[in-house]
């Protein structure tokens, strides 16, 4: 017979069960703070959503059935009368001059901040640390403060009651904010590429159009959204600078429309919700643009 040895043999520990869920993850103070903050969320949302409700169905109603049924209820016609009424009118001129006036004043912030910003980012001397914080200075003085000497201004040039005298204080306002972005993208490009192009033979333009602006372009995506928003719903300079219906833009055009139609809330939601339209497009095609270059400005 052979021998057989016996080794002792050692007890194997089995992993120790994970513990059972305790009731402190639906504990009241926590079940309170979420029922809370839920709230929160569905009364922001009423508020933002309601308003836009109200205008849209209020757009396809006819004055009998606003005036008889509840302002939240669907209509019981819907009927696109109110926006045949607005576009027999002048929308047509009143929607070309937001066009141009928004593409002009959008164009001209674009190039000028661009130029300002590229020799800001770029520049090695005192100046242009001073040159930022002169731009960076226009963001705190309110257009409310200067419309006397803006108006002032744009009769001695004789552009009173022109597109062209909203055009240039809407881009003159709009450059500090645009250079400011601007600038901090400009600022994370690498300045190896800049040197490589130089060492091409590449001058300032060059780097500029072939370096720069491509790789702002997030960037100019969304100041031209943002200031397309702002001067698309801009009110005070056409008001003050303008006068004739013949250059009244949209937002000034509305006034003009509530007293046409007197009483009509209907007609004037349809001119509302017209008048929405053309940026809402603009903020559709360039979302992702615009994303981007939310996320890669201001996360750094």
């Amino acid at each position: 017979m052979t021998a057989t040895t016996s080794y002792p043999r050692t007890p194997v520990k089995l992993p120790a069960a994970a513990p059972a869920a305790t009731g402190g993850t639906f504990s009241p103070a926590r079940l309170a703070r979420r029922a809370v903050t839920g709230g929160a969320t569905l009364l922001w949302t009423a508020i933002v959503i309601v308003p836009l409700y109200w205008v849209v169905v209020t757009s396809l109603r006819d004055r009998a059935d606003f005036l008889s049924t509840s302002p939240l209820a669907p209509p019981a016609d819907p009927t696109l009368a109110n926006f045949r009424t607005v576009l027999a009118g002048d929308f047509g001129t009143y929607l070309l001059n937001s066009a141009v006036v928004t593409a002009a004043a959008v164009l001209v912030t674009v190039a000028v901040s661009l130029m300002a910003a590229f020799v800001v980012a770029r520049g090695t001397s005192r100046w242009s640390r001073w040159y930022f914080r002169l731009f960076l200075l226009g963001l705190a003085i309110p257009l409310q403060a200067v419309i006397i000497p803006v108006y002032l201004l744009i009769i001695r040039m004789q552009l009173y009651d022109s597109l062209l005298a909203i055009i240039l204080p809407s881009a003159a306002f709009a450059v500090p904010i645009t250079v400011m972005i601007l600038v901090s993208f400009l600022r994370d490009v690498p300045h190896s590429l800049f040197e490589a192009m130089q060492v091409d033979g590449a001058g300032e333009w060059k780097q500029l159009f072939a370096l720069a602006l491509p790789l702002t372009r997030p960037a100019i995506v969304t100041v031209v959204v943002y200031n397309g928003l702002q001067v698309w719903n801009g009110f005070l300079f056409p008001l003050i600078l303008t006068q004739s219906n013949e250059r009244a833009v949209l937002p000034l055009a509305l006034t003009l429309y509530r007293g046409q139609f007197g009483i009509d809330v209907p007609a004037t939601m349809a001119a509302v919700v017209l008048s929405t339209l053309p940026i809402l497009l603009l903020f559709v095609l360039a979302r992702r643009q615009l994303i981007a270059g939310l996320t890669a400005g201001f996360s750094k």
